[in-house]
C-alpha cells in the first residue's frame, strides 16, 4: 500500500474528519466569544464597576506606576496582568456555559434507546418431548 493511499484511508476515516470540523468550529466559536466578551459584556460590566477596565489591571514588579499595561510593557517593566487573567476566566465561564447548553440540547434531541424485550426461544422438539414424558410420569404417580 502506497503512502498516498494510506494517507487517503487515514483522512477518510470518520473520527479524523469529525475532529477537523470540531477544531474549525471551535476556533470560530472562540472568536465569537471573544467579541461577545470584549464588545458586549465588558462594557456592561464596566458600567456596574464604575468604568474599571480589567485589561489595565496590573501590578509592576519594578515599583513604578504606569498608565496602562502597554506603557509598562513598552518601558520593559515586568508586570503581573491579573486583569487579563480575570478576562480569561470570564471567557472560560462563557464558553463552559454555552457548551453546557449545547450538550444539554443535543442530549434532549437524541432518540431514547428502544428497549429490546427478549422473548425466550420456544423449546426444541427434543425439549418438548422430554417435558411431555416428565408430565406423563408425574400424572401416573398420582
Amino acid at each position: 500500500m502506497g503512502f498516498v493511499s494510506e494517507f487517503k484511508e487515514f483522512i477518510s476515516k470518520g473520527n479524523v474528519l469529525d475532529l477537523a470540523i470540531g477544531v474549525i468550529i471551535g476556533a470560530s466559536f472562540g472568536k465569537i466569544v471573544t467579541s461577545m466578551t470584549d464588545d458586549i459584556l465588558m462594557p456592561l460590566l464596566s458600567v456596574f464597576t464604575r468604568g474599571i477596565d480589567f485589561k489595565n489591571m496590573f501590578v509592576t514588579l519594578d515599583g513604578k506606576a504606569y498608565g496602562t499595561l502597554d506603557d509598562a510593557k513598552k518601558a520593559g517593566s515586568a508586570a503581573i496582568a491579573y486583569g487579563n487573567f480575570i478576562n480569561a476566566v470570564i471567557y472560560f465561564l462563557i464558553i463552559a456555559f454555552v457548551i453546557f447548553w449545547v450538550v444539554k440540547l443535543a442530549n434532549r434531541m437524541k432518540k431514547a434507546p428502544v428497549e429490546v424485550v427478549s422473548v425466550p426461544a420456544p423449546p426444541t422438539t427434543e425439549q418438548q418431548l422430554l417435558m411431555d414424558i416428565r408430565d406423563s410420569l408425574r400424572a401416573n404417580r398420582t
